[in-house]
């Protein structure tokens, strides 16, 4: 299976919503960007790892490795060299919201910056940056 991804297609999920202007991406609360941002980057990662050799019950196991709290935490630190200004506004945004509940198995300075991950991934994704999105993902694959 070839790894590179193919941006010429429409994305059939922003068919869904295609009212988002600019202005209304910035009234979201980063709650409702990483909430975005959470299931982007899971299809992202179950995407990544059909080409393994894998049952589904290896993928669904490998994949929460990849989705945890540490890990996120791990790989947004990875990729902050690359981030633009704005970018990193978007993970400060995320990983300084006020948590109402307590994470599970994760420490809570792993979860606020795997929040503040989720919301850069879905600032990105909203705002049409699928390109962008793609390259700080591939960065944090390797």
């Amino acid at each position: 299976m070839e790894k590179s991804l193919n941006m010429t297609y429409t994305n059939i999920f922003r068919q869904v919503n295609t009212k988002l202007s600019k202005e209304d991406l910035m009234m979201l609360s980063p709650l409702q960007l990483a909430y975005i941002g959470d299931a982007v980057y899971e299809l992202l990662i179950r995407t990544y790892l059909l080409d393994r050799d894998l049952s589904v019950n290896q993928l669904h196991k490998t994949t929460t490795k990849y989705v945890k709290a540490k890990a996120q935490s791990e790989l947004i630190h990875k990729v902050e060299f690359m981030l633009t200004d704005e970018e990193k506004s978007y993970v400060k945004k995320g990983r300084n919201t006020k948590i109402n509940s307590s994470p599970k198995n994760a420490d809570i300075l792993d979860y606020k910056y795997a929040t503040g991950f989720e919301c850069l991934f879905g600032y990105l994704y909203l705002s049409n940056q699928d390109l962008r999105l793609i390259e700080i993902f591939k960065i944090m694959m390797e």
